[in-house]
């Protein structure tokens, strides 16, 4: 079984939707997919799926009622591809117990299927993290609004402690030094996890052996959503050395998808956008991260990879700027043939002029606190 946990620092980059059609892409390529709704505050996957009503869930699983986990998994009418809801009815569901967390662990890495997508819950909260290391090659997503990025920067540095803490045993000199920065506050926002790395392998080398095994899995990849130029793909750079120098992390780039009016047409119609037009820009990128994924089956750690994490954001730069191209492709044959008018081709310009500039404005404010931060010794 391959497992995919999908995660995003913040909510409203798209995670929910990029997990539900590539769920979907995969399937059509002949695989055997589940994909579970582990936004268990907030679970809405079934309505992308186009399931109107879901009877029961991962709450009512763990609520204590005599299911058996099969009894939560649905057929979605999609070939190759089955479901399992999550459940925002069920009190305190989002704050799941440790064994609780176990055992639903335990019934999903038990299902019988080729590939188990996860949709987390926005945020770093600790079922979140738990989830997305249950693998070592998680997905992020993110767009290109520096509260996006940042917070996906935040989400895997809390993964990599996440990480500390379960190969520092406790009472552990390497466990009783993590609890002493962690008493000094702010001290772990600025540090590097090398030079904590550096002083761990003094201290504890045995501890520092078992976090440089589990560290050595932890290879997560990223996925840029809701672009609208070229210019935005490169935008990742900063996350990708962030990663590298703080964190000891190289994360690799599946792709870019262009933001696609689209898109809510196609939830309003309660179909996946693969479905409801497949030819389009973001169905077309949706099938590319697949293939990507696909790809990489037979990868292990003692092989070569086919692509390097250098060459994977030269790939996604690449792509941003095909996709581009195709998308002024597509406006100028709407404009030929009467479908769009000048009017509305003005109006589009405008919404779009207007989203600039508001996040522009986000974006300066933004930089004024990162440098008021800065001077009080804060590094991201």
């Amino acid at each position: 079984m391959h497992i995919l946990p999908i995660a995003s620092g913040k909510g409203g980059v798209g995670k929910s939707v990029i997990a539900a059609n590539l769920s979907l892409a995969i399937a059509e390529a002949g695989k055997r997919v589940v994909l579970a709704d582990l936004d268990l505050g907030g679970s809405n996957i079934h309505t992308i799926l186009g399931l109107r009503s879901v009877e029961r869930g991962l709450g009512t699983f763990l609520s204590g009622r005599k299911l058996k986990f099969d009894d939560i998994l649905i057929q979605t009418g999609y070939d190759g591809l089955k479901f399992i809801p999550g459940d925002a009815e069920i009190p305190e569901i989002a704050d799941l117990k440790s064994y609780q967390m176990k055992r639903l662990i335990r019934n999903l890495t038990s299902l019988d299927t080729d590939y188990l997508i996860l949709d987390l819950g926005a945020g770093t909260h600790r079922n979140a993290l738990d989830f997305f290391l249950i693998s070592g090659r998680g997905i992020i997503v993110t767009n290109p609004t520096l509260t996006a990025i940042l917070n996906a920067y935040l989400f895997l540095k809390n993964s990599v402690f996440r990480l500390m803490g379960s190969a520092f045993p406790k009472q552990s000199p390497a466990s009783r030094y993590i609890l002493s920065l962690k008493k000094e506050g702010r001290l772990l926002q600025r540090i590097y996890i090398p030079q904590l790395l550096s002083k761990i392998k003094e201290e504890d080398r045995d501890s520092y052996d078992a976090f440089t095994v589990l560290e050595k899995k932890f290879r997560p990849t990223l996925i840029l959503n809701m672009i609208d130029d070229p210019d935005d793909a490169e935008k990742i750079e900063k996350l990708r050395r962030s990663t590298r120098e703080y964190l000891n992390v190289e994360l690799e780039h599946l792709g870019i998808i262009y933001r696609d009016d689209l898109q809510d047409i196609a939830l309003s119609s309660r179909l996946p956008i693969i479905k409801y037009k497949p030819d389009s820009i973001i169905s077309q990128a949706i099938y590319r991260i697949a293939d990507k994924i696909l790809q990489k089956e037979g990868e292990t750690e003692d092989t070569l990879e086919i692509t390097t994490p250098e060459e994977s954001y030269q790939v996604a730069e690449m792509e941003a700027e095909t996709d581009f191209q195709v998308r002024m492709q597509n406006l100028e044959e709407l404009l030929h043939f009467g479908t769009l008018t000048t009017g509305d081709l003005v109006e589009t310009i405008r919404s779009q002029h207007f989203e600039l500039q508001h996040l522009k404005k986000e974006n300066q404010l933004l930089k004024t606190k990162l440098v008021r931060a800065a001077s009080d010794g804060f590094k991201v």
